[in-house]
């Protein structure tokens, strides 16, 4: 790829994080302040908080982990520095799978519409569940990092020693590594949160569909507010699955090592790989009356301060 395309690429990556870090920095403001002032959240902005928390930090140590990369290419694998920020960011990354799945099982619980007995149990006992289904997030986050330090750190050993089976080399090694340890482990850690999104999304908008289509005979149009607003949670609800979907088959690629630091296409892999967590804020921001609401004060200042 010419030096001129890849820079290119490189600042797209940069100002999707910064828009990212942006978007979920005013979600954790907004949230978080309300918590700080009223001493409770409800569930849901509850689990909208911490993923917005995390996203905001995943954002972070991804910029500062291939900023470091490009300005310190000779240290990055020598050195600490590649553990170091993959601990953070495996520990980030499987929390934001997790936390993202609970989202949508909560939309689900509390906007679908079932009669089955096993339904409407979740849909009243889920909510106070909140808190230890974050608890349980940061634990299987903490046993799935401490699962990928473990490949991570016999890569960096074995670039150190340089010690391989026969004629192997390090590249190879490594590459075998990345197909037959992180490509299992990373389908396995990140299909269970993934397969629970999915069924739990397609539950919504299922039931969001069938209630589109009762409400048509006896709406008065396609202006009918009521109507309407079932459209746009439908629009939201797809560009939430779709992002979620590109950001799952994007990160188990990763693992298998196709798209290497050395490689050219390296920095539009970045972009796919961030752009769930950069993107989705504004969905978020948007599909809630709270943050749209502060959002939209802070507009009105912003234009009058210009004005004066």
């Amino acid at each position: 790829m010419l030096p001129a395309l890849s820079a290119f690429f490189m600042l797209v990556f940069v100002l999707l994080c910064l828009l990212g870090i942006g978007a979920n920095g005013f979600i954790v403001l907004v949230l978080g302040g309300e918590w700080w002032l009223q001493g409770r959240l409800l569930a849901p902005d509850l689990v909208l908080l911490s993923l917005g928390a995390s996203r905001f930090c995943l954002q972070w140590v991804g910029l500062a982990n291939n900023l470091y990369y490009t300005l310190h290419l000779g240290q990055y694998s020598s050195g600490p520095a590649r553990q170091l920020f993959g601990l953070h960011w495996d520990f980030l990354n499987s929390a934001t799978f997790w936390l993202g799945t609970w989202l949508s099982v909560l939309f689900c619980a509390k906007i679908a519409s079932f009669g089955h007995p096993a339904f409407l149990w979740l849909k009243w006992k889920l909510p106070a569940s909140v808190p230890w289904l974050l608890l349980g997030s940061l634990a299987v986050s903490t046993v799935v990092t401490l699962l990928f330090f473990g490949g991570n750190h016999s890569m960096y050993q074995g670039f150190l020693i340089a010690d391989f089976v026969g004629n192997q080399s390090y590249r190879a090694w490594s590459h075998q590594l990345e197909i037959h340890y992180f490509l299992p482990l990373k389908l396995v850690t990140l299909s269970v949160p993934c397969s629970l999104f999915v069924a739990s999304m397609a539950l919504l908008i299922r039931s969001l569909r069938r209630h589109t289509r009762r409400m048509r005979p006896h709406a008065p149009g396609l202006r009918d507010p009521r109507t309407q607003a079932h459209a746009r949670v439908l629009k939201s609800l797809v560009s939430f699955l779709v992002l979620y979907a590109l950001s799952f088959l994007s990160l188990v690629i990763d693992a298998a090592g196709f798209f290497s630091s050395e490689s050219d296409w390296y920095w539009p892999w970045q972009i796919l790989i961030y752009l769930c967590t950069s993107l989705h804020p504004f969905v978020l921001i948007l599909g809630n009356l709270k943050l749209r609401g502060v959002c939209r004060q802070l507009l009105l200042l912003a234009r009058g301060f210009r004005v004066a």
